[in-house]
């Protein structure tokens, strides 16, 4: 689990209180603070981190709006537990009581027992089952567009046969030129739920998985020459606050590591005396401003296959449990 306090660095070009928020929004999103994690108390965390306390509270209750964390009045704050899934309610419910009555009142005209009824009914389930389960329509939320397509081909690899999943960002998806009304569920980041939650608008189920760092990023990382001067490139100011230590991480033998975020006045002359570059992805945008004789590694997340497995799964499958009778097996 990261270290907060630890992580808070004075010579990243961005305020103490944005890093703190991205340290606990974006560790969330990547897995590095689990569900059920205790957080410091206001009080700790702004004597470890140097802050103002309301700056922390603030922080804490921005987090807390968007379902992130929660605090349990005498134990402290802890990272927010995944919210069950709210699965929409379907119009065809509303006259499904009608239609059973009819179908109890031809039963008993037939002169059959409830027994012989139920058995009737229980065996046409099986046999449904048994010949199409239903195939279900998912879609990925995303931020960046090129990222987003890679999530949801890392996802898709998982899923049944039959079942199809695409993408959209949330900023296509805002402005309504995706948001069709097909989808039986969406995925997207931890940090982004709440979000999404509300462009769709109870229509489908709405769900997290977390991210960690590719396994072609920590290879790359791995590479890099012990004497090398790296520079760390994000366009998110929050991100920079995670993105630093994750790299460091994955580079212990690497002494210089500097930050930089893209469009800063003080990025051309960083990047001129660097070896490598480490961009975030959606600031692919840097670039266009190396030379030739620089590396560039793209610090590329995908959905984390554990969570996939533990976490999406069963929501896709229940999901799929839920649907209608004669949607399960069209």
């Amino acid at each position: 689990m990261i270290d907060i306090a630890a992580a808070i660095d004075r010579s990243l070009p961005v305020p103490l209180g944005l890093q703190l928020r991205g340290l606990l929004e974006y560790g969330i999103a990547c897995g590095e603070l689990p569900s059920g994690a205790r957080l410091p108390s206001v009080r700790e965390l702004s004597e470890s981190c140097g802050l103002a306390p309301m700056t922390v509270s603030g922080v804490y209750r921005d987090l807390r709006h968007a379902g992130l964390i929660t605090a349990r009045p005498g134990s402290g704050t802890f990272v927010a537990d995944a919210p069950p899934v709210p699965l929409a309610a379907n119009d065809a419910v509303q006259g499904f009581q009608a239609r059973v009555d009819d179908l109890i009142s031809d039963v008993q005209a037939a002169g059959l027992t409830p027994a012989e009824f139920m058995a009737l009914v229980n065996g046409r389930l099986a046999l449904g089952r048994m010949l199409a389960p239903r195939r279900l329509r998912i879609r990925m939320v995303g931020v960046f567009e090129a990222a987003t397509r890679a999530y949801a081909e890392d996802i898709g690899r998982h899923l049944r046969a039959g079942d199809q999943i695409d993408f959209t960002t949330i900023d296509t998806f805002a402005s309504g030129t995706h948001a069709t009304p097909d989808v039986d569920l969406y995925v997207t980041m931890a940090n982004r739920r709440a979000e999404v939650a509300g462009l769709v608008e109870g229509r489908a189920p709405v769900v997290s998985v977390h991210f960690i760092p590719s396994e072609a990023t920590r290879a790359q990382l791995a590479t890099i020459d012990p004497m090398a001067r790296v520079c760390v490139v994000s366009v998110v100011p929050e991100f920079l606050a995670l993105m630093k230590p994750g790299v460091k991480r994955f580079t212990p033998h690497v002494r210089s590591v500097e930050a930089a975020l893209l469009g800063d006045a003080a990025l051309a002359g960083q990047l001129r005396a660097a070896d490598v570059i480490v961009y975030a992805t959606g600031a692919e945008a840097v670039l266009a401003q190396l030379s030739r004789t620089i590396q560039a590694i793209e610090y590329r997340h995908v959905p984390d296959p554990h969570a996939i497995q533990r976490e999406l799964l069963p929501v896709i499958e229940s999901v799929r449990a839920r649907m209608p009778i004669k949607e399960q097996f069209q």
